[in-house]
């Protein structure tokens, strides 16, 4: 059986930079002094801006989630380093300009009867506005929704945007 002889094959994805979501790390660490400047300190001495960042503790451990503006130069930081850690997708939504963004937002979802897991703030705005970051149960349906009501995807493309406001 041949599986295409001596061509040569490279490997390629199914996504680019410019795929509608972002990925997250989730990082455990144990609650003790030091673990969260150490993981700041691993991303910031290899040029890494964090852009997003949510803490769920627990009395021993906790996960920390986070994002920065190049997420394959942090993997492969991550690979080197002493910390356990994963990587999943969540979709990044520019708030609109409303009275109520939020609720704009979540009706889109509920409405297409889509679960959010959790959701956080991002540390950077585009042309003044918030912006967010859902994990929920079908990214793929969330970013058809959320592009139907008129509402922005944020890319990973725009993290590396230096032309966006970062706080």
């Amino acid at each position: 059986m041949s599986y295409g002889g001596d061509a040569p094959t490279t490997p390629e994805t199914a996504r680019d930079q410019d795929w509608p979501c972002l990925r997250q790390f989730c990082v455990f660490m144990e609650n003790q002094v030091g673990r969260l400047h150490e993981l700041f300190r691993i991303l910031e001495r290899n040029q890494l801006r964090v852009v997003a960042m949510s803490v769920v503790d627990s009395a021993d451990f906790s996960t920390v989630r986070l994002m920065v503006d190049d997420a394959d130069r942090a993997r492969e930081i991550f690979k080197l380093s002493n910390f356990t850690w994963f990587e999943n997708n969540v979709l990044g939504v520019v708030l609109p300009d409303d009275p109520q963004p939020l609720v704009k937002v979540c009706l889109a979802l509920m409405q297409a009867e889509l679960n959010i897991h959790y959701t956080y703030p991002l540390i950077f705005r585009r042309q003044g506005r918030g912006t967010i970051a859902i994990s929920l149960d079908d990214i793929d349906l969330a970013t058809q929704i959320m592009k139907d009501r008129g509402l922005e995807i944020i890319t990973e493309n725009d993290l590396k945007d230096d032309d966006n406001y970062f706080l």
